[in-house]
């Protein structure tokens, strides 16, 4: 068992960079892998991206493919979503959440560990 706790998020303006970091507890990090997701007010969850068990598999949504990419470090339990080039429309909360299946999935409901989020807002 994992349990996610993101940090990083804040308010920027459009065009500006942030790097969203999430720390997991446990000893089990690296079998899992992990799943980036937003929420913005009054809408579903979204998948972003999620990066495999190694770090090797990288997937990324359309939506942000170009701007935005994960990366996972093992020696530290960390994940990361460097954010480029940022719009309005990535306003949202974003989660990280792990996963223990092997297949690539979108889904949020086959994340197990979800952490609590973190806010960013990007102004125009």
């Amino acid at each position: 068992q994992v349990q996610p706790v993101e940090s990083g998020g804040g308010l920027v303006q459009a065009g500006d960079s942030l790097r969203l970091s999430c720390t997991f507890s446990g000893s089990t990090f690296s079998e899992y892998a992990i799943g980036w997701f937003r929420q913005a007010p009054g809408k579903e969850r979204e998948f972003v991206a999620r990066v495999s068990r190694s770090g090797v598999m990288v997937y990324h949504a359309d939506t942000i493919k170009g701007r935005f990419t994960v990366s996972r470090d093992n020696f530290v339990n960390m994940v990361y979503l460097q954010m480029n080039s940022l719009k309005p429309e990535d306003t949202a909360a974003y989660f990280c959440a792990a996963d223990a299946g092997r297949a690539y999935t979108t889904r949020p409901t086959d994340y197990l560990y979800w952490g609590q989020g973190t806010q960013v807002t990007v102004s125009s």
